[in-house]
Formats: C-alpha cells, sequence, structure tokens
C-alpha cells in the first residue's frame, strides 16, 4: 500500500454562527469570538460530516490523489461508526484496520463556523491504540492527532519504525501529542522523515517566543525529521531539508473561501502523497497549496479535496508568481 494514515476519526457537526464579535490584537493575531451568555442565539446553518479528522483527512487526500490508502483507527459500535465506515469505504479508503470498539462512542466534535474561521469543540474517547498486528508496511504512514488517552502507543509506533525503515514516516501533530511535549515524543521525531506543523503549533513544541520562521524551520529540524513543514496561514508555507529553506505561497483562491476547516490537513498530506507518489520534495511543495485552496471552498475537510487530475490542471493554469523562493 502507499499510504496509511493513524489517527482518530471524528464526525464534525458544523454550525454556522449568524451573530458573534470577533476581537483581535493589532496584527490581527490572537482573535476571541464572543456571543452574549444566557441568550438565544440564532445560528445560520448545521451539517453533519463524518469521517473526518487530521488523519482521516489524509487517507481521503491521497485516495482521491490515486494512491492506495489506508487507515488505522477506532470508531463504536454505533451510527456515527457506521456512517463513518460507509464514507472510507465510499473513497476508495481500506478499513480493515479501523477497530470498531463496543461500549465506546464514536467521537463527536463540534466546529463553530463564522466569518470563514472556526473555533473546534473536541473531545477524544479513551479507545485501545494499537497497531495492527497483521499491518503491512506501507510506503509511508501518516501519523496525526489522537487523544491523551494515546501517551504508549507513540512508543511502539517508534518501535515499529525502527524495525521497519523501508516504511517513511509523515507526523502532524495533534492537540495531545504537542502537549506531551518535545522530550516525551523525542523517539517518534527521531525516526520521522518529514514533520508537518504551523507556526504557532511550532514555537508551542519548542516552547519559544521565538517568532523567526528560519529559527524555527531549524530547531524544528533539531528535534530529528528530516524535513520540517511549517504553514503560516496568509503568509503561505516553509520547509527546510537541512539544505534548503524553501517557500511556497498559497495557491490564488479561485472564488472567496467558506471556510477553512482542513486546509493545513490538505496542505500536508497533499505534499506526502506527491513524495509517495514519486515526486521531488520542491514538485511535491507545489501541490499542497492547490488542494488547501479548493477544500476552503467548501464546507468541511474533505468536500473540497481534489482528484490528481484536477489538482493537475490547476497546476498547469498556475499564475506565473505561484513558484517556489527561497526563504
Amino acid at each position: 500500500m502507499d499510504f496509511i494514515a493513524v489517527g482518530d476519526t471524528v464526525v464534525d457537526e458544523f454550525i454556522t454562527l449568524k451573530e458573534a464579535q470577533v476581537h483581535c490584537d493589532v496584527n490581527h493575531e490572537d482573535c476571541t469570538i464572543s456571543m452574549q451568555w444566557g441568550a438565544k442565539i440564532p445560528y445560520e446553518s448545521s451539517a453533519l460530516v463524518p469521517g473526518v479528522g487530521n488523519a482521516a483527512n489524509a487517507a481521503v487526500a491521497a485516495a482521491r490523489l490515486g494512491l492506495s490508502s489506508g487507515f488505522v483507527s477506532n470508531v463504536g459500535r454505533d451510527r456515527f461508526g457506521e456512517e463513518i465506515l460507509a464514507t472510507f469505504t465510499h473513497e476508495g479508503v481500506d478499513t480493515s484496520y479501523v477497530a470498531v470498539n463496543d461500549g465506546l462512542p464514536t467521537n463527536h466534535h463540534y466546529v463553530l463556523s463564522y466569518d470563514s474561521e472556526r473555533t473546534i469543540l473536541i473531545r477524544h474517547e479513551a479507545y485501545p491504540y494499537l497497531l495492527p498486528e497483521a499491518l503491512i508496511p506501507p510506503k509511508w504512514l501518516y501519523l496525526s492527532s489522537v487523544g491523551e488517552h494515546a501517551d504508549e502507543f507513540h512508543d511502539e509506533i517508534a518501535k515499529w519504525f525502527k524495525e521497519h525503515p523501508e516504511t517513511k514516516l509523515a507526523f502532524q501533530p495533534g492537540t495531545f501529542q504537542i502537549k506531551l511535549g518535545k522530550e516525551r515524543l523525542v523517539e517518534l521525531y527521531a525516526v520521522t522523515e518529514l514533520v508537518a506543523v504551523n507556526k504557532e503549533e511550532a514555537e508551542r513544541i519548542l516552547e519559544t517566543d521565538e517568532t523567526d520562521i528560519k529559527t524555527l524551520l531549524e530547531k524544528m529540524r533539531a528535534l530529528g525529521p528530516k524535513t520540517v513543514l511549517i504553514t503560516d496561514g496568509r503568509n503561505g508555507a516553509y520547509s527546510f531539508d537541512g539544505i534548503e529553506m524553501l517557500k511556497i505561497p498559497l495557491y490564488p483562491d479561485s472564488r472567496p473561501p467558506r471556510e477553512r476547516t482542513g486546509a493545513g490537513d490538505a496542505m500536508s498530506s497533499t505534499i506526502v502523497a506527491a513524495l509517495a507518489l514519486g515526486l521531488p520534495l520542491r514538485d511535491a511543495l507545489l501541490w499542497g497549496p492547490v488542494n488547501a485552496m479548493a477544500v476552503v471552498q467548501e464546507t468541511g475537510a474533505q468536500k473540497g479535496l481534489l482528484t490528481r487530475d484536477a489538482l493537475l490542471q490547476f497546476l498547469a493554469d498556475a499564475p506565473a508568481e505561484y513558484r517556489i523562493t527561497p526563504v
């Protein structure tokens, strides 16, 4: 198999707000959203989207790009779990490594959307996290968000990679993995081929107030990964493989974004998918922003994900300024 994603999957319930106030600092950062406490607040719409989550989005992205894709995860034996499995089957993602758990519900998150941005209320169930004994080593394994109960799971993964050097690890740390700290995950970072984070996550992982992108790239790579990818919102993304520091611009939006859930997942997983297809890093980096652009045109993290033909057409139509530059 080309690509296997590992991590939690959830049902996302999107609630699009009508009335709220956003407050940001002078740099339009550190924004907060407020609503009247104790009131009945009208909302514009709601939608239930099964089979999402960082790793789940990556598995679907890889499948749509033509890779053989599988998923290692957990669901509950309930309606939402059935919907998630059906979603992956429809997308062509192998679900044979997805465990169905009795007595535990399927993860259910709530996404509050307002003015193209979103805040996600999350809860990860205490699943038994294990790598399947029959796991066939793929070209790439893509690890992302798991619950706070999966501490020792990371040791198991690090050990597995030492025994299977033929597989490359992409690591997109989730909320609880970042909270574990870089010292706790030192063995995992040491076997990582590519780590993907946003700028704020890099600062939290490194426990630093440093904001210079070159310094962040160097310090993230010093943790052990061979290649570092740092996304920085509207500033695009940056990579460092120990030789070159490169900047990747955003691909121009074809229309105003609807909401930004899944943009980072699309960026990171598409770059890894391109690497799994055999592209060199410079070419793979150009694939990521195209899928990220497409995802934000739709509600949810997967609806806008492109097929390979569609993505290649966007690249063929890209403006001259869409190119890799040195940092």
